[in-house]
């Protein structure tokens, strides 16, 4: 079932509840510039295995409203604090892809992980998704404003081409185009105003922070958030396994779903 939640007055998240009465569960946060459909091929199969399934539409993207503010972690933390407590969720596996794993790194700096029992992380754009002065893993900050100026200026094409290295498998044209359709349904200022996100903020407290279980998946030829920080947040956080998928690149959810999809269920059940 889907609905919608208010996070502000006026502003409502969309949130698809799949099997509410599943007896584990897991929240998906998705990356940008996408929205909770990335997880299809998760949705398929774990809630026939007895999983519930949450996936969050972030504001600004899928069918969420797409306010003018509101794109620090900050906020994106906040408004799933505000699914967990509408839902009264508790124990609870939270499971954030790319931004999506920065905002839940967020969320569980921000509010002591409050409902979660195990965090998981796939190619999460964290501790920091540019390269710092002190800090020489991540992307050139070159790659994050060509991002911004492709969104201003010719933001399809700009999709099309993140599209283009977002998977190391051959992908179907026709699955291309539907990746490409998720995309154009975010709005311009908000897919442009989580990449200047991706430039503002940095999450090295947030990760020294979790003591939870995590498992880190991080396909070994991402384009997009280089395997490196996946080996960072390995390093940083005490309590957590790093799987390397040699197959996939920035989206192992489809690269290797099978595989994918039987580590995150280990992992839950574990």
């Amino acid at each position: 079932m889907g609905y919608y939640i208010n996070v502000e007055p006026t502003v409502q998240v969309y949130v698809e509840d799949l099997n509410p009465k599943g007896n584990k569960t897991i929240v998906f946060l998705h990356g940008w510039p996408g929205s909770h459909n990335l997880f299809e091929y998760q949705f398929d199969v774990l809630p026939m295995r007895g999983y519930r399934c949450i996936g969050i539409d972030q504001r600004g993207f899928g069918k969420s409203d797409k306010p003018w503010h509101g794109y620090d972690y900050n906020r994106l933390a906040d408004d799933v604090r505000c699914v967990v407590e509408t839902l009264k969720l508790q124990n609870f596996v939270l499971a954030g892809h790319s931004t999506g794993g920065a905002i839940a790194l967020r969320y569980m700096s921000r509010y002591n992980g409050y409902g979660v029992s195990k965090l998981a992380l796939f190619a999460a754009a964290a501790p920091s998704l540019v390269k710092l002065s002190n800090f020489p893993y991540g992307v050139d900050k070159s790659v994050v404003l060509d991002i911004i100026k492709g969104t201003y200026n010719d933001r399809p094409k700009m999709l099309r081409d993140f599209g283009e290295i977002f998977f190391f498998q051959h992908t179907s044209e026709p699955f291309s185009n539907w990746f490409f359709q998720l995309g154009l349904q975010a709005a311009g200022w908000s897919t442009a105003a989580i990449a200047n996100t991706w430039l503002q903020e940095q999450l090295f407290h947030d990760i020294e922070s979790i003591k939870v279980p995590t498992l880190i998946i991080h396909g070994i030829h991402d384009k997009v958030v280089p395997f490196e920080l996946g080996e960072v947040q390995h390093y940083e956080i005490k309590n957590s396994i790093l799987l390397p998928f040699e197959f996939s690149g920035h989206g192992a959810f489809y690269d290797e779903k099978e595989k994918f999809n039987e580590e995150l269920m280990k992992f839950a059940e574990n």
